[in-house]
This record gives C-alpha cells, structure tokens and sequence, in this order.
C-alpha cells in the first residue's frame, strides 16, 4: 500500500489511531490518548511562541526507507516549506520532529524512527515524556539544548 492509498481509503479516515506504514507496505497503527494529544497540543503551541517563522505540523507525514513514518509535531522551516510546500507525504524530514511517548512505544522504536528522521534531513529530534522530561538529540546524539532555541516546559 502507498501513503496516497491510505490517504484515499474512506474506512481509514478519522480512525482514533496513529497510523503509518512499514518498509512492506503495510498499515501500521498506534491508539492515541486524550492525554497525548492534549501534549502534542501544548509542545506545538510552545513552539510557536519561540519560533514565529516557519510552521508546526502535527501529524506530519516523511517518506523513509522503511515505510511513511509519522513524528507526533514537526516543524518546519520557511526554507524547507518553500521547497516543498505541503507534499504529503514529504521526501525529507522537517528540522525538528518529536514523538510524544505512550506507553506503548520502546526507546528502542523511538531511536529507530529518529535514525530515519535524520537519514531523512531531520536536525533535531525530540522524545517528550508523560512525565514532562523531554530528551533532544542531533545527528551525533543526546545534546543539552535545542539549537533552535525552544525550551518546553510542559
């Protein structure tokens, strides 16, 4: 299955899951909490105030080489939207993508998806957990700040 398959599938829409696809082709889906969403809310508005450029995405859609994946809020340059606009899905990952963590999500998954991101042109990527902590990483590993300036504090 392609993303523009799942995209035109009617019985996909408005499902209360994360949905992507694997390397195969095939569906992957996550269930969302109201609490997850209520952060992906909260960093997405925080962003906004420290970057007043550019755009936040939820639910943002990356081709990778396995399969779309989607990061929980990414964010995008003017420079990356003015390349690509709002292709879905897009060929290259946004400077900061982030997944809110659910407790069904390893750190093993997450470090996965985030070597995709990066493969993909991503900066910076962030794990935001319940408990508020939030963990960045560039190409290189873990760093203290976000080079963009943003501080979360949720």
């Amino acid at each position: 299955m392609t993303w523009a398959e799942v995209l035109a599938d009617a019985s996909l829409q408005d499902l209360p899951y994360k949905i992507e696809l694997n390397e195969w082709g095939e569906i992957v889906m996550s269930p969302a909490s109201n609490w997850h969403g209520s952060y992906q809310n909260r960093i997405a508005r925080q962003i906004d105030k420290y970057l007043n450029s550019g755009d936040v995405i939820l639910e943002c859609s990356i081709d990778t080489p396995k399969g779309v994946k989607v990061p929980d809020v990414a964010w995008c340059s003017n420079e990356f939207l003015a390349k690509y606009g709002y292709e879905t899905p897009y060929p290259s990952a946004p400077e900061i993508c982030i997944e809110v963590m659910s407790p069904s999500n390893s750190r093993k998954q997450m470090r996965d998806k985030m070597k995709l991101y990066f493969a993909k042109g991503a900066h910076e990527c962030w794990l935001v957990w319940q408990s508020g902590d939030v963990e960045i990483f560039n190409v290189s590993g873990q760093i203290e700040h976000s080079a963009f300036g943003v501080v979360l504090t949720l």
